[in-house]
């Protein structure tokens, strides 16, 4: 509270902006304000680093090539030491560099040019995963409901009868919503590192869950969306 006894404002969240492209910066800088952000901006990794260590933001979004370092490797040695949500933000759109990002750290991985409300709605939906304190006992999301204690699921209060692989799958992508999780890390927290390589068997259990909690005749997914190449996202 301030001195008058009344309440202090919420602080501006702080957002580390790591582009060693000055009109990047500039627009990020104007698009984050709009939406209630503090840039904090720094052309290079080391910077970025110093900035974090110095005052930790809230939230980074980092730009894939630097000149010192590149983006994974900012993006691995932040996840170091700190849980903050990281976007990456790049040029570049090869599936092999989103599957890097994605396992070295990131919450998620935004192409250019970017729309403003698209990279803020991924920076917004970064930030409240964050914020959720432990694991929920329940996810309701658009008539779906997924009791994670019981292992039910109901979608419009019917039973939605799932397989332990389902269910599984399911638990994982609802738990990290929003998130994009790639093949690998799905294969690997549902089946074990051993299956790290099954991809095709993954894509055959993530059709038959749509086949069970997507609504009838929806031209495409509402729950789990695709990102080809990629993995799969849980809709926020």
């Amino acid at each position: 509270m301030s001195a008058d006894g009344a309440a202090s404002p919420p602080a501006t969240p702080r957002v580390l902006v790591v582009d060693d492209e000055p009109q990047i910066v500039r627009a990020l800088k104007v698009v984050l304000r709009e939406a209630g952000f503090q840039a904090v901006p720094a052309e290079t990794a080391a910077e970025a680093l110093d900035a974090a260590a110095v005052r930790p933001p809230d939230a980074a979004i980092i730009d894939l090539v630097l000149p010192d370092l590149d983006g994974i490797e900012l993006t691995r040695r932040l996840r170091e030491w700190t849980e903050m949500p990281i976007v990456v933000l790049s040029a570049i759109g090869e599936e092999s560099q989103k599957v890097r990002a994605l396992e070295a750290g990131a919450d998620d991985y935004v192409t250019k040019p970017f729309g403003n409300r698209e990279l803020v709605a991924r920076l917004n939906a970064a930030l409240r995963r964050a914020g959720r304190a432990g694991d929920e006992p329940k996810i309701v999301a658009d008539g779906l409901e997924i009791d994670l204690a019981a292992r039910v699921v109901r979608r419009d209060g019917e039973l939605v009868h799932l397989t332990p692989i389902e269910f599984d799958l399911l638990r994982t992508l609802a738990r990290n919503r929003g998130r994009l999780i790639t093949h690998r890390k799905l294969l690997v927290e549902v089946w074990g590192p051993e299956y790290v390589d099954d991809i095709q068997p993954l894509r055959t259990h993530i059709a038959r869950l749509r086949a069970k909690i997507e609504p009838d005749g929806t031209a495409a997914p509402r729950y789990v969306i695709t990102d080809p190449g990629v993995g799969y996202r849980f809709a926020e």
